[in-house]
């Protein structure tokens, strides 16, 4: 098999590996491979379009269907469908994000042992005035909606909101999960493309550690360990990101600066019970 035909056979295999976590998030909430296809066509078209013309030339359909495999026709269909919408949700989640972290170490919202204290909404040390301070221009009733609705904070009786985790990781809400999904996701597999064809100049880091005979008996204590260690590590890089980035408005003289970041993942596959078979219920 020649270099071609290997790489090739590569590339199918990691699109198929990749494939089966997503696939199990689209049949498990009713999407069909026929919906799948037609965004994986669009995206596909889109990508052809605005990543790999031909310098000083304007893109045309004759290369985009070329590029895909696409007929003119399907592409010129696809090219006056409707856009798939970007609801924004990233932009709160980050500002959310921010606010958490915040909360978490910025020592007026911390009681003297270092733990987040529970905020009046108003106040010096109030839940507005973090909000103030780590998220922008974000209102205060929209950032504490939306921890609220994603289970990050409560309301005690008295009024008062207090912390409840240490991230922005939807408790609750699929729609904000699969959020997660696109964003994460495609972060790494852009660090994988950089690696794949401009690593041998500049690489991005992109490690993991794992073991296959690890007792299942320690998975409790490793998913500890690496949870306290693993936020601890993102703490600080954190503290470091937000004393550099003012996130001024673009301009034509000052653009806008770029996004840069650091995601840690934890996985876990347990075999199955070999002496059950496939058909048993659980």
């Amino acid at each position: 098999m020649d270099q071609g035909s290997f790489l090739e056979r590569a590339i199918d295999l990691a699109v198929a590996r990749l494939l089966r976590p997503l696939f199990r998030v689209l049949l498990r909430h009713g999407k069909s491979y026929r919906a799948f296809e037609e965004v994986a066509k669009r995206t596909y078209v889109d990508v052809a379009l605005s990543d790999f013309g031909i310098p000083g030339k304007k893109p045309s359909v004759s290369r985009v269907s070329i590029l895909s495999g696409l007929t003119r026709k399907e592409v010129q269909r696809l090219l006056q469908a409707p856009a798939l919408e970007d609801t924004g949700t990233g932009e709160r989640r980050n500002r959310a994000a921010r606010v958490l972290t915040g909360w978490l170490r910025d020592p007026d919202f911390l009681d003297p042992q270092g733990d987040p204290l529970a905020l009046d909404v108003e106040g010096e040390r109030g839940f507005a005035a973090l909000v103030r301070r780590h998220s922008g221009d974000m209102p205060t009733r929209a950032v504490l909606d939306e921890l609220l609705r994603v289970g990050a904070v409560d309301r005690l009786p008295d009024g008062r909101i207090v912390l409840l985790a240490r991230g922005y990781v939807p408790r609750q809400g699929a729609r904000e999960m699969v959020d997660i999904l696109g964003a994460d996701v495609a972060d790494l597999i852009e660090t994988i493309d950089h690696n794949l064809h401009q690593g041998h100049q500049a690489p991005r880091f992109q490690r993991k550690v794992m073991y296959r005979g690890v007792p299942v008996q320690a998975l409790p204590a490793f998913r500890a360990l690496s949870a306290q260690q693993a936020q601890a590590l993102l703490e600080q890089l954190d503290r470091w990101l937000q004393s550099t980035d003012s996130t001024p408005p673009a301009t034509a003289d000052a653009p806008a600066g770029a996004r840069v970041g650091m995601g840690i993942y934890y996985f876990e596959e347990v075999p199955l019970d070999p002496t059950r078979s496939p058909g048993d219920p659980s």
